[in-house]
C-alpha cells in the first residue's frame, strides 16, 4: 500500500469518528441513549482501524468486534479495558437487532449511558 493511501485510509477513519463522536452526544442529549452507545461503538471501533491502518500498512478488515481489532493493533490493554472493549461490542448488536432491542432499551438508562460515554471518552 503506498504512503499517500495509507494516510488517506487513517484521516477517513479519524475523521469519520470526530463525526459519530458529535452524533453520539447529540442523541445523549435527545436522550436517545441506545443510538448513542451504538454510536459510541462506531467511534471506537473508528479509531481501531485508523490504527489498524497505521500500524500495517493494510486496509482495516470489515470486523466490529473491538477486542478483536484491539488485538490486531498488538495494543497491551487492561483487564479493564478488554472487558470495556468486549462489552461495548455488544452495543453493535444490541442496538441494531429487533430480538436485542427491547431489553437494550430498558437498560440503557442516562447514568448508564453517561458511564459508558466517559469511559469511552477517555480509552
Amino acid at each position: 500500500m503506498f504512503v499517500n493511501h495509507i494516510q488517506e485510509q487513517i484521516s477517513f477513519w479519524l475523521k469519520s469518528a470526530v463525526y459519530d463522536w458529535r452524533a453520539t452526544k447529540q442523541l445523549f442529549e435527545k436522550k436517545s441513549y441506545a443510538h448513542s452507545l451504538f454510536f459510541a461503538h462506531l467511534v471506537l471501533e473508528k479509531h481501531l482501524k485508523a490504527l489498524f491502518v497505521k500500524k500495517t500498512g493494510e486496509t482495516a478488515p470489515y470486523k466490529h468486534n473491538l477486542a478483536m481489532l484491539a488485538e490486531k493493533c498488538n495494543l497491551s490493554l487492561s483487564e479493564d479495558q478488554e472487558k470495556l472493549l468486549e462489552e461495548v461490542s455488544d452495543f453493535n448488536l444490541e442496538a441494531r437487532y429487533p430480538d436485542y432491542k427491547f431489553s437494550f432499551n430498558k437498560k440503557c438508562t442516562a447514568s448508564f449511558t453517561r458511564r459508558y460515554l466517559a469511559e469511552i471518552e477517555v480509552f
